[in-house]
């Protein structure tokens, strides 16, 4: 008899588990890939809070996923950003959980200068929309800065132009403050050294810059890739203190070049914009001196002419004053005569006024004047007599009035007090003649219940005790009870004893 054996359900055919599938496929694809370099365009990028970043690389067929670990992308010069053409550089392995394959990404690098530019361009069209490169947002720069803060390296070439560039035109102090010019380091480092010089204080231990340069040497895009990143455009714009841009040399063009409020072809350069020549300012100085001198002592020139000019159109002050002095000394001999003619005048005046006053008519008016006096003085005494016999005749009439009033004052509280007892005494009476006791002394009683008063003999019948009140006392009495002829209460039958 023939047996036969459906595949896969018996035999000698080895069977694998899940994760003995999933390895084996693992190691064939990290053994034939464990180095490759990727070509596609970015999309769906994803920055989780743990810091990896997550995205696909994709062409016009098909897609790839891709992951770069946070110590990876801390690493990378070039951020993913969406729509970028790159090239990646990393290891292809899988992801049993979800069984697909991804790229471990180390390092990416756009797909030729061509593709960074592309990206530069749209990064500064977006930045420019917000209104970062507007003229009318940048500050002028001072024309001697007290302190100049520097953003740079402190190894480099460039700062060490810097200083001594402006050592030989004008020193000032400096602060620098280091920072990496290249990597993945470089656009966090300046764009918190920008924030940190515009954080000090005005006041405080370490002086706040009036002048901010951030500088770097030449080098490629990516070299100066970092001068381009969003986080440190926006803190250029955003300084208070006027900056200078500085970055690479005069052919080489950074995004925070438009975003500063001066772009200096060269640190050299920077240097020389931020402070002027200090034999060149001197000069300048003593010239502007002399000019001035110059143009004091010409102005004094000429105004000391023209007040000559005038001076002689003006006359001698003695010629001034001769006129009036001579009419003053006319009219000094002019002024004792006449005062001796009317002194004179006047005496003759007084001589004729005397003549006509008569010593008889002085006398007469003086004598009328004191008959005059007299009468008066008569009336005005008589009329005090008058009023004074007025007075006291009033004064006796309203003493009357006070007297008769003082009286009538007295006597009304007793008449009221007298009145009012015999009202009293009326009220009482008339209560003592209305009320029950004198009805009592008249032969008549009252007759009280435990109920209270009973006026009928039903009521009466109806109480146990009754109270008689008299004119003299009261009197408890036991009301008879009527028994019904024919009917008497039998006595209670005998019950007999128990003992």
């Amino acid at each position: 008899m023939e047996v036969f054996e459906e595949p896969g359900l018996g035999g000698n055919v080895h069977e694998f588990t899940v994760s003995e599938i999933s390895g084996a496929v693992k190691r064939v694809i990290e053994g034939e890939f464990g180095h490759v370099r990727v070509r596609g365009e970015i999309s769906r990028v994803s920055r989780p809070a743990s810091g990896h970043l997550y995205f696909d690389l994709k062409d016009d067929r098909s897609v790839l996923a891709a992951v770069s670990w946070k110590g990876q992308v801390q690493r990378m010069t070039v951020r993913p950003e969406e729509g970028m053409e790159v090239i990646a550089v990393g290891r292809l392995t899988t992801f049993p959980g979800q069984s697909k394959y991804q790229l471990i990404v180390e390092d990416i690098v756009p797909a030729g200068a061509g593709a960074l530019m592309v990206m530069l361009e749209k990064r500064k069209a977006a930045l420019a929309a917000e209104g970062l490169f507007d003229a009318a947002r940048k500050k002028p720069v001072p024309f001697l800065p007290e302190v100049i803060g520097v953003v740079t390296s402190p190894s480099g070439a460039v700062i060490r132009d810097i200083l001594h560039r402006l050592r030989d035109r004008f020193p000032r102090r400096v602060l620098i403050w280091p920072v990496a010019v290249q990597g993945e380091k470089c656009a966090p480092e300046v764009a918190a050294a920008i924030k940190g010089f515009n954080a000090l204080p005005e006041d405080g231990p370490v002086p706040r810059p009036d002048l901010l340069i951030v500088a770097r040497g030449g080098g490629s895009i990516e070299d100066l890739w970092g001068f381009n990143e969003e986080i440190v455009v926006r803190a250029a714009a955003a300084s208070r203190i006027p900056l200078i841009s500085a970055v690479g040399h005069e052919t080489d063009t950074t995004l925070i070049d438009y975003a500063a409020d001066k772009r200096a072809p060269t640190p050299t350069a920077a240097a020389e914009m931020a402070v002027p020549v200090r034999a060149d300012l001197i000069a300048w100085t003593a010239d502007q001196d002399a000019r001035l001198g110059r143009a004091i002592r010409h102005r004094g020139e000429i105004r000391r002419q023209r007040l000559t000019d005038l001076s002689r159109a003006l006359g001698r002050p003695e010629m001034l004053l001769a006129p009036a002095r001579q009419q003053l000394d006319q009219w000094s001999s002019l002024l004792g005569p006449a005062l001796r003619t009317a002194a004179s005048r006047k005496r003759a005046m007084f001589s004729h006024s005397a003549a006509l006053v008569r010593p008889s008519l002085l006398t007469r008016f003086i004598a009328d004047e004191r008959r005059a006096l007299g009468d008066r003085a008569r009336s005005l005494q008589a009329a005090f007599v008058r009023l004074a016999r007025d007075a006291d005749r009033d004064a006796k009439r309203q003493r009357q009035t006070l007297e008769t009033l003082s009286g009538r004052l007295d006597a009304a509280p007793r008449a009221r007090l007298a009145a009012l007892s015999e009202r009293l005494d009326a009220l009482d009476r008339t209560r003592q003649t209305l009320g029950y006791t004198e009805t009592l002394r008249r032969g008549f009683a009252v007759v009280r219940g435990e109920s209270g008063l009973v006026t009928a003999k039903a009521e009466a019948e109806g109480e146990t005790t009754l109270e008689i009140e008299f004119r003299d006392g009261r009197l408890r009495v036991m009301p008879a009870v009527p028994q019904k002829a024919g009917k008497s209460k039998p006595p209670p039958p005998d019950q007999g004893s128990l003992f």
